[in-house]
């Protein structure tokens, strides 16, 4: 399982957490898409836009290995902004690729990613 130097361990001040600190004996917890109400609370919403611009921040518009990445938290864009990069996908390997579906993002959060794909902060 590849660990993603530099990625945030959870959002400050939080338990919500982003990534795993090792592989499970029994291999990685299955990605599943999860439904996600209009109605989440702001801590849960904060929690998503601080994954979801980390994610961008570390890997931009490039496939990357799951890794370590929370499969819980994974799973809350599994399916939407976060997308198999890979056919076959195994939605329970380590070494799955996954990418940013950019047009998605910026559906969710708008104050993130700018209309043209691109980050909207100072990069």
């Amino acid at each position: 399982m590849i660990k993603h130097r530099g990625f945030p361990g959870r959002l400050a001040g939080t338990d919500f957490q982003f990534v795993i600190r090792r592989a499970a004996k029994d291999g990685a917890s299955k990605l599943i898409s999860r439904e996600r109400f209009p109605d989440r609370r702001p801590p849960d919403r904060r929690a998503d836009e601080a994954f979801l611009t980390a994610l961008w921040e570390h890997f931009g518009d490039q496939p990357f290995e799951r890794g370590n990445l929370d499969a819980g938290r994974l799973s809350w864009f599994f399916g939407r902004e976060v997308v198999p990069a890979e056919d076959p996908f195994d939605p329970q390997s380590y070494d799955a690729l996954l990418r940013l579906d950019l047009q998605k993002c910026r559906r969710y959060l708008p104050e993130v990613f700018d209309d043209t794909g691109a980050w909207d902060g100072d990069t």
